[in-house]
């Protein structure tokens, strides 16, 4: 991977070509060294990936999230994922996107309507008070690993990234983390992500419609997810999720909503 690749920060790719390793990135805490080991098979496919965003930046694209948030979704220990719920790419708006699926800075107002859908869902399943922000990384924080598919886009462009070496990637994450035999969840949310379920193997999966508001009313609204989720968990012998998510006080800053 080079420099100025995943993870890689605002450094710029050194003259002597050097590529930054997984060991690096976790010494430098850009992910879990736990996630480093399960990548590796697919380090040559995150080269690839660096060399595709660096091209992207080279050629003026603005280049979504921010790279310090382009493995955020692989900080949290490894170890320690008991519920998978898969997106598909991060939200094109500059400034929404956090390296987590589905989540947007806690600022970013009004949600994107997806957001708005599981929201709308969470407290109908849970009995809890709709969030106020979009910053899911309470979440992340107890295990949940919010993974898209793919993990950047271009600016204004949506699905820009696909193709480019991601997929290999996010799919190997969740084949190890079925070979780790350790509790786990996987939540499928739309088509797109239900075609991950052969590398799930024998992991309870919940599939359902995706929260687009396309498609949320043909099967996601009523699926209760989340309480389903923690039952599964449970079953395994693995603690539940706190679903509901902090307040957040902050100056909310008008943004378009993303799909």
């Amino acid at each position: 991977m080079d420099a100025a690749a995943p993870g890689g920060g605002r450094q710029r790719a050194r003259q002597d070509g050097h590529r930054v390793t997984l060991d690096e990135l976790a010494a430098n805490g850009q992910i879990d060294p736990g996630w480093a080991q399960a990548l590796a098979p697919v380090a040559d496919d995150l080269a690839r990936v660096g060399s595709f965003l660096a091209t992207e930046r080279a050629a003026g694209h603005e280049v979504l999230p921010e790279p310090e948030h382009l493995l955020r979704a692989f900080r949290q220990p490894f170890a320690a994922v008991r519920v998978l719920i898969v997106g598909q790419d991060p939200y094109p708006t500059p400034g929404h996107p956090i390296g987590l699926a589905f989540a947007v800075n806690a600022h970013v107002r009004p949600l994107p309507r997806s957001l708005g859908n599981i929201y709308t869902e969470l407290a109908a399943d849970l009995t809890l008070p709709r969030p106020e922000h979009g910053d899911l990384s309470a979440w992340s924080e107890q295990g949940v690993l919010l993974l898209n598919r793919v993990l950047s886009v271009r600016a204004g462009a949506a699905g820009s990234h696909r193709r480019h070496g991601w997929e290999a990637v996010t799919d190997q994450a969740i084949r190890a983390l079925v070979a780790r035999r350790h509790p786990l969840v996987a939540i499928l949310w739309g088509k797109d992500a239900g075609t991950l379920k052969p590398l799930l193997g024998d992991t309870p999966v919940l599939e359902s419609a995706h929260p687009s508001p396309l498609s949320a009313r043909r099967g996601f609204f009523g699926s209760a997810p989340f309480s389903a989720a923690n039952r599964l968990l449970a079953r395994q012998g693995a603690a539940p999720v706190r679903w509901e998510l902090p307040v957040i006080w902050n100056q909310p800053e008008r943004g378009v909503p993303g799909a």
